[in-house]
């Protein structure tokens, strides 16, 4: 009995974790074009390598 409550809470804690990550609140969605503007001030000030941009591209398509 108590390994079948102990997996239910355990199943209930993991899809709850994962329905909570899939939609981006206002304040998340305002954070990242902050964080976009201030990148792109940097790459003005400073421009990025070849290597460092193809970094990011493999980050870009990992992360999606």
């Amino acid at each position: 009995m108590k390994n079948l409550l102990l997996l239910a809470v355990c199943s209930v804690s993991i899809l709850a974790a994962f329905a909570s990550c899939k939609k981006k609140g206002p304040a998340e969605k305002a954070g990242e074009k902050m964080d976009d503007a201030i990148e792109n001030v940097k790459d003005a000030i400073d421009p990025k390598g070849p290597a460092e941009k193809a970094g990011e591209k493999v980050d870009e398509i990992l992360d999606k």
